[in-house]
């Protein structure tokens, strides 16, 4: 299956009624939405703590820092400037520009290589590679608000979704042969800064209103968590922050404009198509609220326009964190697999254990009609990826969610319980997920994986997962794979 795909069921299979499968998943979602239903019932409620004591609160008598114990400064591959970066020594006075900013430039080289030994099996092919791929970026600063990045991915070719493929070896399908994905395209590249940094001389005495930040070029959108954006285009964004709107304590907006290498809600690039919004968050005492509005506009062979909307909300009901968001769009012209009309429910909960640096979490959705993004990478899959482990993408070579990202009439949920081991140096991630059909034959599919992963020295991260489904009306489904990530 090509990496980012979402997962989808066969259509030559003949329909089935709901059958054991379904009688399982049942309970698992009721579990999971009646917990958020009693934690939101929850939301105004208080604890009386007038006569208890909080072993839990910090001491009152301040403990002295202990350089001996600091970690070493984390060197970048690269460093070009004028002292180490997040070193101490001597800071030169830099050049002043015309129009009165003082630049004081510094460029480093840092990025990751992930090597993945991996089978997956879908339930109706099997995938088995050895695939890699790296991040590499160069960022040039200017100052601390202006700078220049630039990023590549030598090792693997965008659009896994529909002929992208991740240097390396694939053992199955087939009877083995090499892949060769090296290529040369700039994945990113933007220059962002402040207006009224840039511009010094307009503002000496910093009285005007002139702090607009922006940023201009590719690079990654991420709007609703990833449920209405999560795509990499060639954009502007303005925006203006420091506001004080409906009541909040602080608030910003961003107008957006993207014009090319936009990947529509089917993860399939449309060239000609544009997108124009207006993203803004708000800082409440006890919450912080964002809204998001967005119109693409793509010609009939491109899919069409379409209107898109989020609003979510984040805050914390006593021990639980809270995380509530509804996104939906609107195909203005008709209805395609690059944009289609319906709503998107979602819910996060976490609670960490006392005592523990755990979380358990547990994450519902519900999905009316058809949603679809109004942008995804290839990469991503479909909007369902933050739900948890099981429904997300890995990101390197054919290695597919374990139940399906989709989100087009469905309702689901994710149960996982994260644990730290060796001074957080070691994690543990165990998680049950389920989804099922709202409309059409009812398919179900549930899965159970796990995933470990264990610092090796400073650099390296080393990380065994899998997981084992199954789902009506196609065979079982299995992962397993082997990653080791280095950080430089």
């Amino acid at each position: 299956m090509p990496r980012g795909t979402p997962r989808t069921r066969v259509a030559a299979l003949k329909p089935k009624k709901r059958g054991w499968l379904g009688a399982c998943v049942r309970p698992i979602l009721a579990l999971g939405i009646a917990c958020t239903l009693v934690t939101g019932s929850r939301a105004d409620s208080s604890v009386d703590t007038s006569n208890s004591v909080d072993t839990s609160r910090y001491s009152d008598q301040p403990t002295p820092l202990s350089p001996g114990t600091f970690p070493a400064r984390p060197a970048p591959l690269i460093e070009i400037g004028q002292n180490p970066f997040l070193g101490n020594g001597y800071i030169a006075p830099g050049f002043v520009m015309p129009t009165g900013a003082v630049w004081q430039p510094v460029f480093i080289v840092y990025g990751d290589v992930l090597t993945a030994l991996q089978t997956f099996d879908s339930g109706t092919g099997q995938t088995t590679e050895w695939a890699n791929r790296m991040d590499l970026f160069g960022n040039l600063y200017l100052t601390p608000t202006e700078r220049i990045l630039v990023g590549f991915r030598p090792f693997d070719t965008e659009g896994q979704a529909v002929d992208g493929v991740s240097s390396g070896y694939r053992f199955k399908p087939g009877d083995g042969n090499w892949v060769n994905g090296l290529n040369g395209k700039l994945t990113t590249g933007f220059f962002e800064g402040d207006f009224g940094q840039i511009f010094k001389n307009l503002d000496p005495n910093d009285v005007k209103s002139l702090d607009y930040g922006f940023a201009i070029g590719r690079q990654n959108f991420l709007l609703q968590d990833g449920l209405l954006v999560n795509d990499t285009m060639d954009a502007i964004g303005i925006t203006h922050s420091s506001l004080f709107l409906f009541g909040s304590n602080a608030a910003h907006v961003t107008a957006l404009y993207a014009w090319n290498n936009i990947d529509r809600g089917d993860n399939i690039k449309a060239d000609d198509a544009h997108m124009f919004g207006l993203n803004s968050s708000f800082d409440y005492v006890d919450s912080t609220v964002d809204f998001d509005v967005l119109y693409v506009t793509a010609p009939d062979r491109s899919g069409g326009d379409g209107l898109y909307a989020g609003i979510g909300m984040t805050r914390r009901f006593e021990l639980v964190n809270f995380t509530a968001r509804v996104v939906t769009s609107q195909a203005i012209d008709k209805q395609s697999d690059a944009v289609s009309t319906g709503t998107l429910l979602f819910n996060q909960l976490s609670y960490s254990p006392a005592h523990t640096d755990n979380l358990v979490y547990l994450d519902t959705f519900v999905g009316i009609d058809r949603f679809s993004s109004a942008a995804r990478d290839p990469d991503v899959g479909g909007p369902l990826g933050q739900v948890g482990l099981l429904f997300a993408n890995v990101g390197v070579g054919s290695y597919g969610a374990a139940v399906s990202n989709a989100s087009s009439n469905t309702i689901g949920t994710a149960i996982g319980y994260q644990m730290y081991f060796a001074k957080r140096r070691h994690q543990l991630v165990v998680e049950l997920g389920a989804r099922t059909d709202t409309k059409g034959p009812g398919e179900s599919t549930v899965a159970l994986g796990a995933n470990w992963q264990q610092a090796m020295g400073r650099h390296l991260i080393l990380i065994f997962g899998g997981f084992i489904g199954a789902q009506e009306n196609v065979d079982k489904s299995y992962g397993l794979r082997s990653e080791l990530e280095a950080k430089f």
